[in-house]
């Protein structure tokens, strides 16, 4: 009871004083490496000049420290903050339905699932229709492969019905995703995973359309074919121009499904609301996540067209889950999809994000001792260095000037710069002035040869 009732005081109060703000980054850094994970603490000491560094209140595209300190956020939450911090739209939708109902009873017809629906119906590609709402991106993408094994064994009655992805892709860590993601030091420990899982390079529709005709020559059964429109967690990594023109006509040819994985570039990240709309294609299945929920309250989805959903029409209940299309998920959703059109965020991203990608070239060739290269489409940029130890140097530097980055899963070489849309040019050019310091200090250092080793 002390604890909880201290947890719940620290909650409630507007202001601590500078004794009960000592008191919770104790607190949080014992219980992370008492009861959460030490290791997480070790990975802050080295990518922050501050480990201890404790979180405490957020709005637009900053964050504050417990002590006050402002930081920029050009991490965005790995791509939930696209809409910025506590966006008033999302919460107000959020505080609106909370006064009178937070869960669903399970049974009766929840009318906030039943609009967010039919506002993804109209916002996405093609003849998406049928929604199915869940928690995260990762149960998006495991409803998706079910859902596209289902549709394929009633045409294809086999049971080696496989799916392929791509090699460095990441489509989340629960057991299916996991076997869809293309990255051995986070599948190895989990093996054997899903079976039937072939990988093919992204951005090469010829391995793509060999693969299909290799397994097809064996009589092994394909079901879909999944990939981001863009790569993240590889590094920001954007496909040929016709890629996926290609695509879609070679999943056409081979009779199997197109997944889209738009957890991390849906809601208006790369300039376009969805990311396949950067080159007019439609998926078969898309799935959701991130930020769909406005940055408010977690919510996942994946969309499907009437025809390959309708295997789930005899059995509703075949794919379920407790939580998912809740009526907090789908206000937080239905107020992010509202604001994200609204406020054209799909458009600022786009002329940000070049504006952004625009300046980072030019420090790139300021810096040419440091960079490989800076890619991406919007807001979703990587910078690529030559060693990994830049990379650490550079997010340490800018954590200490006020700076939030991160780096990439699948790409040591590769920090990601993902601000929300709703940052503003004066918080972007105080972002490259920072930069352009840490990068100076960053040659500075490897001058001296003290980069210090991760």
């Amino acid at each position: 009871m002390r604890e909880s009732r201290k947890a719940l005081d620290l909650m409630a109060r507007s202001e601590l004083t500078a004794e009960q703000q000592e008191e919770v980054v104790s607190d949080c850094v014992a219980n992370f490496g008492r009861y959460v994970n030490p290791g997480i603490l070790e990975y802050r000491k080295s990518v922050s000049s501050d480990y201890t560094s404790v979180e405490w209140r957020d709005e637009g595209a900053v964050f504050y420290d417990i002590h006050g300190k402002e930081f920029i956020d050009c991490l965005g939450g790995f791509g939930i903050y696209t809409l910025g911090h506590r966006h008033p739209t999302v919460v107000k939708a959020v505080k609106a339905q909370l006064e009178h109902q937070a869960l669903h009873s399970q049974e009766l017809l929840d009318p906030m699932r039943g609009y967010l629906s039919h506002l993804l119906a109209m916002t996405t590609p093609g003849d998406l229709k049928y929604s199915f709402l869940c928690n995260s991106g990762t149960e998006a993408v495991e409803g998706s492969l079910k859902l596209a094994k289902l549709w394929a064994r009633r045409k294809k009655p086999s049971h080696t019905l496989g799916i392929i992805s791509t090699t460095r892709g990441f489509h989340g860590k629960s057991f299916g995703s996991l076997s869809v993601s293309g990255k051995g030091e986070f599948r190895e420990p989990f093996y054997p995973l899903m079976s039937g899982v072939r990988f093919v390079p992204y951005g090469d529709a010829d391995a793509l359309d060999k693969q299909l005709a290799i397994c097809d020559a064996i009589g092994f059964d394909i079901a879909a074919f999944i990939a981001e429109p863009i790569q993240g967690e590889a590094g920001a990594i954007v496909p040929p121009a016709d890629y996926f023109c290609k695509v879609r006509e070679i999943c056409d040819k081979w009779g199997i499904l197109l997944i889209a994985d738009e957890v991390q570039t849906g809601m208006g990240r790369t300039g376009k609301l969805w990311g396949m709309e950067n080159w007019g294609v439609a998926p078969d299945i898309m799935a959701m996540g991130k930020a769909l929920g406005g940055a408010v309250i977690p919510a996942g989805n994946f969309i499907a067209t009437e025809d390959v959903f309708s295997v789930m029409f005899d059995n509703p209940y075949i794919h379920t889950t407790t939580f998912g299309g809740n009526p907090m998920a789908t206000s937080a959703a239905i107020g992010a999809l509202h604001a994200t059109i609204e406020e054209d965020i799909p458009g600022q991203a786009a002329e940000k994000g070049a504006y952004l990608k625009g300046r980072l070239n030019e420090l790139a060739a300021d810096h040419d001792d440091l960079f490989e290269e800076v890619r991406g489409i919007g807001l979703i940029i990587g910078m690529q260095f030559k060693d990994p130890d830049i990379g650490y140097a550079v997010s340490q530097g800018l954590f200490s000037r006020g700076v939030l980055i991160g780096g990439t899963l699948f790409n040591s070489l590769t920090l990601r710069m993902q601000p929300p849309a709703v940052i503003s040019h004066e918080q972007m050019d105080t972002v490259l002035a920072r930069l352009d310091a840490t990068l100076s200090e960053v040659s500075a250092t490897m001058r001296r040869g003290e980069l210090v080793a991760h």
